[in-house]
């Protein structure tokens, strides 16, 4: 008997130590706070058993027995209630919890039955061994409330038993249940009905099997999220005692070796001794326990701040986003022992999903509910078992075997999502959603950076392409640019060729009938041809200077230097050209150079620029007024200038001078029929000869044109050509 009430207290202690650890729980509260009541409530109908055998005091008897049927009907609705919450691994709907309350009822029924005197309980007999007398009628329905309840969480939790999802932690706990349960209703049910309670203190006992098999699973398949203490309360357990035998093992000893007893002055010497040596060996003795409960308990341990390392050392290394998420999700996923770990994450108007190797992938729709449901509650860590079972979220995350969603939120809008599977071993505990939680920022700001680098390898990239084509387009416009522009010069060059000779039949035909080859001519005859050979004279300088474009453009433009008086020259093309003048009434004037330096010049090409100068002077003068041919040596060098009293050149528009086809607008008005190449031209044979153009003009002041020749260097004949 006295063994049968100390194993009770003994169970009741350790039922109630067990409920002590469960309530530190943070996750699961339905089943935790069921279990909580289950376990509290087994600790206190073991411990009224065990004073209503130990006591001899009939009041303490009566109010023990009392208590004892009315914890028992507590534990009995108290495992209903744990088995339903178990089976289901979520939260509860409003059906669920109205069960609980329809369930509570009848056991409210049976306590208040068994507190009012004589319903339950008719009387006690000290006198012949704690017997006690019981109302049939009432114990019945008692029994019968009883075994119903018992029979529907042996249901409940054989349907658990069945769930792949912890298998081996299921079925442990079912069969301490359904093994001890039976028992337990046997010897504090059926027997206490036939009025024997010499057995009744057996059931208690088998609270404490029933105790370490949930000590187990807390331990070692993670129930509850309170491993860790538990772990931790063995470890020190394990360590006081260590520390306790070691400390009375020698002092005992001691004392035998000494023979004297503990009190006397040696042995408190060396008890000091000896206190000074626990002291002093109990750190490497803690170190010790803790690594051994680790290794037998706590296997999925992890040192935070080596975790925080390891994940910022794989954070700062990729920038390319993709490489950073499937780091990230295989340091996360190994660390938490996660079936599966990634990451989704927006970026512009599009999205990335990165990970663990065969990781599910939630489509647009699925984030689409899960953007509106995190936006409504903010971002707090969303654990699936927490969730309604009638929500989408938890519908939709569960499809996906997702356990732990993380959402990463900057200014209120989300990033993106860190998902965590099912864990391999046991479940997330309160801590993991601490260290996950803690490390959001940093994945946050590296996915930032990440998306930066990613948005401008993106923009290099599109820029870079279309630079290639733009280049390409380009090439190929000038490709094409370029073909049609050796047509065009081949077809000047061919049609000059082709104009030039009939050109040139024409002007020496029309000169033989000026000079009467051809018979005597009238005055107005003289006049008719004299503006025939002036125009076709023209007409041949036109096509020099288009053949002379076309020499440029094809690089064939050759400067022929031999020594020439451009004195001379100059007067040939003024004396040609003094009729024309009288026909536009201007008067030409030129006073030629007595001594004069020869100089080794082009000396068609001199005259050509001559010839253009002095022909713009005559169409762009004003009438009845005078044009002035200069030549001079200044400053070692020759000048020669052509100056006109007519229109001018407007000022904006003489920096565009001396360029290829450009006429000055008022000059477009007065010669419609000009081309714009001969000024271009005089520049280009001007440049190669070493000199410089000399312009100035007014606007309706007239204009001066000319060059400048150096002395120096044309005095000298040209070097001899390699290739003649």
């Amino acid at each position: 008997m006295v063994t049968l009430i100390v194993l009770s207290l003994v169970s009741s202690l350790v039922a109630f130590i067990l409920t002590a650890l469960v309530l530190q729980g943070t996750r699961h509260a339905a089943e935790r706070i069921t279990f909580a009541l289950f376990t509290s409530s087994m600790g206190a109908w073991a411990l009224f058993v065990g004073l209503f055998l130990l006591t001899d005091n009939h009041t303490v008897a009566e109010w023990s027995v009392n208590l004892y049927y009315i914890f028992a009907a507590i534990l009995v609705y108290s495992l209903l209630a744990f088995s339903i919450a178990y089976a289901s691994r979520r939260r509860l709907n409003g059906h669920e919890k109205l069960l609980y309350v329809v369930l509570a009822l009848p056991i409210l029924g049976l306590i208040v039955g068994a507190m009012i005197p004589g319903v339950l309980i008719t009387s006690i007999d000290m006198t012949s061994g704690h017997v006690v007398s019981l109302n049939n009628s009432f114990y019945i329905l008692y029994c019968l409330v009883f075994v119903v309840y018992a029979c529907l969480a042996l249901r409940y939790l054989l349907l658990s038993a069945g769930q792949k999802k912890h298998e081996t932690r299921n079925k442990l706990i079912v069969a301490a249940i359904c093994i001890c349960l039976p028992i337990a209703c046997y010897f504090n049910l059926i027997l206490p009905f036939l009025n024997d309670y010499r057995f009744v203190g057996i059931g208690p006992i088998l609270v404490l099997p029933v105790a370490l098999v949930f000590f187990y699973v807390i331990i070692r398949h993670s129930l509850f999220d309170v491993r860790l203490a538990v772990v931790r309360g063995v470890a020190y357990s394990l360590i006081l005692a260590t520390l306790i035998g070691a400390y009375f093992g020698s002092a005992f000893l001691i004392s035998v070796m000494v023979q004297q007893t503990f009190l006397n002055s040696t042995q408190l010497i060396i008890s000091f001794a000896l206190a000074l040596l626990v002291s002093v060996i109990f750190q490497p003795i803690k170190h010790f326990f803790d690594r051994l409960t680790n290794r037998l308990f706590y296997r999925t341990i992890y040192n935070t701040d080596e975790f925080y390392s390891r994940l910022n050392q794989k954070l700062s290394t990729p920038s390319d986003l993709r490489e950073l998420l499937e780091q990230a999700s295989d340091e996360i996923g190994k660390t938490m022992q996660a079936e599966q770990s990634f990451f989704f994450v927006w970026y512009g108007n599009t999205h990335m999903t990165a990970g663990s190797k065969h990781h599910e992938r939630l489509a647009a729709d699925d984030i689409a509910i899960l953007d509106r449901h995190v936006k409504e509650i903010g971002d707090s860590t969303i654990i699936t078992t927490l969730v309604s079972e009638t929500s989408r979220i938890a519908r939709m995350l569960s499809k996906h075997k997702i356990e732990i969603t993380l959402p990463l939120m900057i200014n209120g809008n989300v990033l993106g999502y860190v998902f965590l599977g099912d864990r391999r071993s046991g479940n997330y505990s309160h801590r993991d959603i601490r260290v996950l939680e803690t490390v959001a920022d940093t994945l946050l700001i590296a996915i930032q950076n990440a998306l930066s680098v990613q948005e401008v390898k993106e923009l290099n990239e599109t820029l870079q392409q279309r630079i290639d084509e733009a280049t390409k387009e380009l090439r190929e416009s000038n490709d094409q640019l370029q073909r049609l522009d050796e047509a065009k010069d081949e077809f000047v060059s061919m049609a000059s060729h082709q104009l030039r000779t009939p050109l040139t039949s024409v002007k020496g035909y029309i000169s033989m009938v000026l000079e009467g080859d051809a018979g005597k001519i009238s005055d107005a005859q003289h006049h008719l041809l004299s503006e025939a050979f002036t125009s076709s004279e023209r007409m041949v300088h036109l096509i020099n200077d288009f053949l002379n474009v076309s020499r440029l453009q094809t690089g064939k433009f050759m400067i022929d230097r031999r020594l020439i008086d451009l004195a001379h020259v100059t007067d040939q093309e003024v004396s040609g050209l003094m009729t024309t003048a009288k026909a536009h009434d201007l008067k030409l004037r030129y006073h030629k150079p007595t001594h004069f330096p020869s100089l080794y010049i082009d000396e068609g090409k001199i005259r050509q620029v001559i010839m253009n100068f002095i022909d713009n002077a005559i169409y762009y003068s004003s009438e009845r007024s005078t044009i002035t041919v200069g030549l001079e040596v200044v400053d070692g060098s020759i000048i020669l200038t052509v100056h006109n009293e007519g229109m001018g050149v407007p000022k904006e528009e003489q920096s565009h001078l001396f360029t290829k086809f450009f006429r000055a607008t008022n000059a477009r008005r007065q010669r419609p029929d000009g081309t714009g190449v001969g000024l271009f031209l005089a520049k280009k044979v001007i440049t190669e000869h070493g000199g410089s153009m000399v312009f100035e003009s007014e606007p309706n002041k007239g204009a001066t044109f000319g060059f400048r020749l150096p002395i120096k260097k044309l005095s000298t004949p040209p070097p001899p050509d390699p290739t003649d």
